[in-house]
């Protein structure tokens, strides 16, 4: 009889915990963030504090971890619009397509859904916010590459709050290689306006704007900024970052004050963009700060969940793995703490060098690149430099200087060889490995805390990430 009553309780009470639905449910992506992505993280934190081990990060620590597999429709390997369509939507693609079935129709994302019963809805990025990931949620196009259309779409979405960069294509690109734009095409800042939305650039102009905004895009500060600015792409890295420019955590601040002060259920997509942008390029300093940039706009989601326990759903994951990240590249050790000498990303050492060129000329000279690097990537001092390496830098200025350097493309951005070098040299000594430019086929971590938490552990497809969110919300 005992039994009986004890099993009847644990029933009831199970019962009632898978009845409660998420108020409030936090999407946390990091494009591009394998599970070595984030042990990187950890284990340089720890070494940071001088002994062998992990630092955990705020999301690793939530009690309900599972693994995710990613590939697409088309593709061992996907791509960013494909995975973005299938954490969006619960429905695999093939590589290129974004928030269309693999015949051309369209599929129904979970931010879509929560918008039409009623719920609150932000999507926000580090890169642009017509970029594959953030568009996955609210565009169908052929492919990721239709900016425009993405935008277009953007508008006429109804949802609450973008955050990110900027546009990455404001107006129609009639010519791509000539930039030659359709005049007569309005711009998205335009398209945007007329639909509803403030645009707020920066924090500090949000916070003066969001008493009296209807909708909210809040998106990089520039000088000078116009409807014609198509910007960088991104927000800048957290490695290089200046104090007056936007982060992501700023983004994921103001948009839990936008949604919150306006619905009593609201649905948040923050993607850590940049986090893929780096690793695209094997930078793994870069890599690390921005990994902990996500975490800490985490963070604010949790403290968020901490006052709505019995409310609150937040979920991190990635929708592929960048680079083919690997933590040792010779013996049985690491020297991850060597990554804190990189100052400034490959990106922006590559851009300061070409500053440096032109404001020298044929002047420049060799030992003032060599300070350089040993400001930016510490190298020749903390970082010890062989012979045959000093050989490459050097051979690498003397092309600079005849004009004649090689540049190293990655996905989206174009880099002078001898940057590229360097922060290849500290990889080497800090023991990182990496084994494509591109993403891999390697499965990536989930992690989740709060209500309907505990669906998300295991092994799992990305498919099955969108469906389980909408069951913790009880929405249809």
């Amino acid at each position: 009889m005992k039994k009986s009553f004890l099993l009847s309780a644990l029933l009831l009470i199970a019962g009632a915990l898978f009845a409660q639905e998420a108020k409030y449910v936090f999407y946390f992506i990091g494009d591009g963030m394998g599970q070595n992505q984030v042990l990187a993280t950890e284990m340089y934190l720890a070494e940071m504090q001088g002994r062998i081990g992990v630092q955990p990060l705020c999301f690793t620590q939530f009690p309900f971890t599972g693994q995710c597999v990613t590939f697409s429709t088309s593709n061992g390997i996907t791509d960013s619009s494909a995975a973005g369509t299938a954490l969006a939507s619960g429905e695999k693609t093939k590589n290129g397509t974004l928030g269309l079935r693999p015949d051309g129709t369209p599929v129904t994302t979970i931010a879509e859904r929560l918008r039409d019963a009623g719920w609150g809805v932000g999507i926000t990025t580090s890169v642009s916010i017509d970029h594959a990931t953030p568009g996955a949620f609210y565009a169908h196009v052929d492919h990721r590459s239709e900016y425009y259309k993405i935008g277009t779409q953007l508008a006429e979405t109804g949802f609450d709050f973008f955050g990110g960069a900027t546009f990455y294509h404001p107006h129609l690109l009639l010519d791509k290689k000539q930039r030659i734009w359709d005049e007569a095409s309005p711009s998205l800042y335009q398209l945007c306006r007329e639909n509803g939305y403030t645009f707020a650039r920066g924090y500090t102009e949000y916070q003066n704007l969001k008493d009296n905004a209807q909708k909210m895009i809040l998106i990089q500060p520039h000088e000078g900024l116009t409807d014609d600015y198509e910007g960088e792409g991104m927000i800048p890295y957290r490695i290089d970052r200046k104090e007056d420019e936007l982060s992501l955590t700023q983004i994921t601040e103001a948009a839990i004050d936008f949604l919150s002060s306006r619905h009593d259920r609201f649905f948040l997509m923050v993607e850590g963009g940049a986090i893929d942008w780096a690793s695209h390029s094997n930078d793994g300093a870069t890599v690390i700060h921005d990994v902990i940039d996500m975490d800490e706009a985490v963070r604010l989601a949790f403290e968020f969940y901490l006052t709505h326990p019995d409310e609150t759903l937040i979920v991190v994951t990635a929708d592929h793995e960048t680079g083919g990240m690997a933590l040792g590249n010779s013996d049985y050790t690491l020297n991850l703490q060597l990554l804190q000498h990189q100052r400034k990303s490959v990106f922006a050492f590559s851009n300061a060098l070409k500053e440096m060129h032109k404001q020298y000329g044929n002047k420049l000279s060799w030992p003032q690149v060599r300070t350089m690097l040993e400001n930016s990537f510490g190298l020749y001092q903390a970082v010890a430099v062989t012979p045959e390496q000093d050989k490459q830098l050097q051979q690498q200025f003397k092309q600079l200087m005849k004009g004649k350097d090689k540049k190293v493309k990655t996905l989206y951005k174009e880099i002078d060889s001898l940057a590229d070098t360097a922060m290849r040299i500290l990889a080497v000594q800090s023991k990182l490995g990496w084994t494509t430019g591109a993403h891999s086929a390697a499965a990536v971590g989930v992690w989740a805390v709060g209500v309907g938490a505990e669906r998300f552990t295991g092994w799992q497809n990305n498919t099955q990430i969108a469906p389980k969110i909408m069951l913790a919300t009880g929405v249809n």
